[in-house]
């Protein structure tokens, strides 16, 4: 790491934002690593609650019935897998974002890298969490909780129960620009019923109940508290001072959250309106 600590990195404890903003600050602050070279770190909430759907993830496979009377918006991420509902209150979310050639090129290398800050956090917090132990089968594919539990970046507790451990937390990376792109989440509490809601499905919140844990349910502290802990333990790791978003990177995100991850045409189909609003 001490590589990275020897870089400018700011440290975002940000606010919480509708999930199209969310998304659309991952690729201002890719632009902002390259151009004023400055990385970024953050710990953020969603307002309201949000579906994020994985890249590839059919449309078919949200209730949009169900998001619209309950209030939750529907975005789709860069990085692939599956759906997450990210609640407002049980959902904890990060971001790292960094240049690609300051960081491993391999994937798993670089996974390892980025998610240390994330697995001291649960330390921290006395929650027993590690990369899972062994993969495990799907039970619903477009829900990230539900799919596959993959050993490469899937965090689960208590790690000593092996294969009987719960997912924690999931991560993803993505590339662009020249720059590497890593978010997670982390589940501090459960909201099965919505998390089972949001999809077109028949999966029980039971199923989801057997195969999530929280931060809550294993260290039985506060969301401040984690909070402040993911941040502390960001900060710690690339030895960041504590920063604001820019002006000109916030009116960036709005712009692109209104032609890209806010609209119809991303959400659904993938496309992506230009600046002068042609597809």
């Amino acid at each position: 790491m001490t590589a990275l600590a020897d870089r400018e990195w700011r440290l975002i404890t940000d606010d919480a934002r509708e999930g199209a903003t969310q998304m659309a600050l991952e690729e201002v602050a890719a632009r902002t690593a390259l151009e004023d070279d400055v990385r970024t770190a953050r710990v953020y909430s969603w307002e309201p609650s949000t579906l994020s759907l994985g890249y590839r993830q059919e449309p078919e496979s949200v209730d949009w019935e169900y998001c619209e009377r309950e209030g939750i918006d529907v975005t789709r991420r860069q990085t692939g897998g599956g759906g997450i509902y990210h609640d407002r209150y049980a959902d904890i979310s990060y971001t790292i974002v960094a240049p690609a050639d300051e960081v491993p090129g391999d994937l798993m290398d670089c996974y390892a890298l980025f998610c240390e800050p994330i697995l001291e956090a649960f330390d921290r917090m006395g929650i027993d969490a590690d990369f899972a132990a062994a993969e495990q089968d799907a039970i619903y594919y477009p829900s990230c909780y539900l799919r596959d539990i993959n050993p490469a970046h899937d965090v689960v507790a208590p790690a000593s129960a092996g294969t009987d451990a719960e997912k924690i937390s999931g991560n993803a990376q993505y590339r662009q620009r020249d720059v590497v792109i890593q978010h997670g989440s982390l589940s501090y509490d459960l909201e099965p019923d919505r998390h089972v809601g949001v999809f077109d499905t028949d999966v029980t919140p039971e199923t989801f109940t057997d195969r999530v844990t929280s931060i809550r349910e294993q260290a039985g502290i506060d969301r401040d508290e984690a909070v402040e802990t993911v941040a502390e333990s960001l900060r710690d790791w690339c030895d960041g001072t504590a920063g604001t978003w820019q002006d000109e990177e916030l009116e960036a995100a709005r712009d692109l959250a209104d032609r890209k991850f806010g609209t119809d045409a991303w959400v659904r189909n993938r496309d992506v309106l230009e600046a002068d609003g042609q597809s």
